[in-house]
């Protein structure tokens, strides 16, 4: 008898198919990951200092926090799209 988890599974691989992704793609998709993960800490480690420079003053902090919080997300969603791009190349 399946569990309630395997028979999902199974209605999501057959609804939307698993992609096979080649080795190049894997290490392109890895590549990504490291390279925006730099991105990410390099702007967490500048604003971090900002917000030490300007600490006490709270509205500049959370100014601070909230640039920080939309870099992050306009970085993944970069991050996102490029991933789909490589997801989506045809094998050659």
């Amino acid at each position: 008898m399946k569990t309630a988890y395997e028979l999902a599974m199974e209605r999501l691989n057959q609804s939307a198919p698993a992609v096979k992704l080649t080795d190049a793609q894997k290490k392109e998709l890895a590549d990504l990951d490291g390279k925006y993960a730099a991105k990410i800490a390099e702007r967490e480690i500048a604003l971090s200092a900002e917000m030490a420079k300007v600490a006490g003053d709270f509205e500049k902090e959370e100014s601070l926090r909230q640039q920080l919080t939309m870099e992050r997300k306009k970085l993944q969603a970069e991050l996102e799209e490029k991933k789909e791009s490589v997801r989506s190349k045809r094998k050659g």
